[in-house]
């Protein structure tokens, strides 16, 4: 069996094939830069068989969007670039990826656990764990969804069952507390 060639163009003809459908530039794209988005993906998506999709899913999205790509805004890279992060950041936030991941089996949370005592503590955060640690803690909560674990304040509401408001009260009022510690 004879190794199959790797397909590389110059950008422009790449640009100009994959507008006009040519399946070429779809192969030639792969070729050249799926491990790059793969790359960014999996730094988002730290789940290899999703990154792997969201990999497929992002050259489908190249493919059915070719049109809306303009070379004078910026390189065919960036373009495809942002069309991965988009797609791995829409999942991180997708309701189904959360709910999976806190459905895992026993062997991920032993590992987990294994993990967390083999803690290093940076001395460049100043405390600031053990200063959120000491909010009071409905302050804690929200602090912790939404900048540690990436909920959006609606998201964050949702899950606690608390009106939008509520919640960026008190994520204004925990920060106010945490400054206090530095002023």
């Amino acid at each position: 069996m004879a190794p199959t060639k790797k397909i590389s163009l110059p950008e422009e003809e790449l640009v100009r094939k994959l507008k006009s459908k040519d399946t070429t530039a779809i192969e030639a794209l792969y070729n050249m830069y799926s491990a790059a988005l793969l790359g960014i993906i999996s730094r988002i998506i730290q789940h290899d068989e999703i990154a792997e999709d969201l990999l497929q899913e992002t050259f489908i999205r190249i493919w059915n969007s070719s049109d809306s790509y303009d070379n004078s805004k910026g390189r065919l890279f960036t373009w495809m670039m942002n069309i991965a992060r988009n797609i791995s950041i829409d999942k991180l936030r997708s309701k189904d990826f959360r709910n999976a991941n806190k459905n895992q089996g026993i062997e991920n949370n032993v590992d987990f656990i294994d993990a967390q005592r083999e803690i290093t503590f940076n001395a460049d955060t100043l405390g600031l764990k053990d200063m959120v640690t000491a909010l009071k803690p409905e302050f804690k909560i929200v602090l912790d969804m939404v900048y540690f674990k990436g909920y959006t304040h609606v998201e964050a509401a949702e899950e606690l069952e608390l009106p939008l408001g509520t919640v960026k009260t008190r994520i204004r009022m925990a920060i106010i507390e945490l400054r206090k510690h530095f002023n």
